[in-house]
């Protein structure tokens, strides 16, 4: 990835104009949800995104970027180096590239499968936190592991070496019906339930909710929403993203 130039400084206010609204959304729907402030995190969905448009997002305070593919997490890295941020892998990671992965991520949102998560334990060098990717949905297109099998599949991975299940991740249903989306996140929140219930009270996060739906996901329970569009734009896509 070539050296970008760095914004003007109209682009760079628009930039966070839309990250404070976005800000504020979230914590309009925490509060109607009657939680606390700063239960609910942000994280910027960066597909596609110019590595200029993501630096003026973090010096308005954005920490956390989420990455959909592994050669878009590494070219970014070295341009985004020397600003304080987190990046989460929120889109489906091959086990041949989770070594590259494993280098930049600091969180793997998108465990689906106990032979992935077998790999990252065997390659991290650390504590690595995972999240598994439940398929509320049953929506074909969709990834992630079916919600009968989720919070065993939990359990299995939090006793691998070096990982860490932190919560769990989904991608609401692509519909306009609001009750059934809020059905697609109440499902995730229930399997979370049932894993804490169960002992496994370091998976607690709930990574659900995009640019058009956070209020839906927030009043179901989410702790992280991942916006892409509703800080940087509207974006063409063919495929349903883990994050927008």
């Amino acid at each position: 990835m070539t050296t970008p130039e760095a914004l003007d400084e109209e682009s760079a206010n628009s930039i966070r104009g839309r990250l404070d609204a976005a800000r504020e959304r979230i914590a309009e729907a925490t509060a109607r949800s009657g939680r606390a402030q700063g239960e609910v995190s942000l994280l910027l969905a960066t597909k596609t995104v110019p590595v200029p448009l993501i630096e003026a997002a973090m010096e308005a305070g954005a920490r956390l970027i989420g990455e959909n593919r592994v050669q878009e997490l590494v070219a970014k890295a070295a341009a985004l180096a020397d600003t304080p941020h987190q990046a989460h892998l929120i889109g489906p990671l091959q086990r041949n590239k989770a070594r590259a992965a494993l280098q930049y991520a600091g969180c793997i949102q998108t465990v689906a499968d106990l032979r992935l998560a077998q790999r990252l334990s065997a390659i991290a060098l650390g504590p690595l936190a995972v999240m598994i990717q439940v398929n509320t949905s049953g929506e074909p297109t969709k990834f992630g592991c079916g919600p009968p099998m989720a919070a065993d599949l939990a359990a299995q991975v939090q006793q691998l070496a070096n990982v860490t299940v932190s919560g769990f991740m989904t991608v609401g249903l692509n519909s306009s019906d609001i009750r059934a989306v809020a059905r697609s996140y109440e499902t995730l929140r229930k399997i979370r339930d049932t894993a804490v219930r169960g002992g496994l009270g370091s998976a607690s996060q709930l990574s659900m909710g995009m640019s058009a739906d956070l209020e839906v996901a927030i009043a179901e329970g989410a702790t992280m929403v991942r916006l892409g569009s509703a800080v940087f734009g509207a974006r063409p896509t063919t495929n349903p993203a883990a994050g927008g």
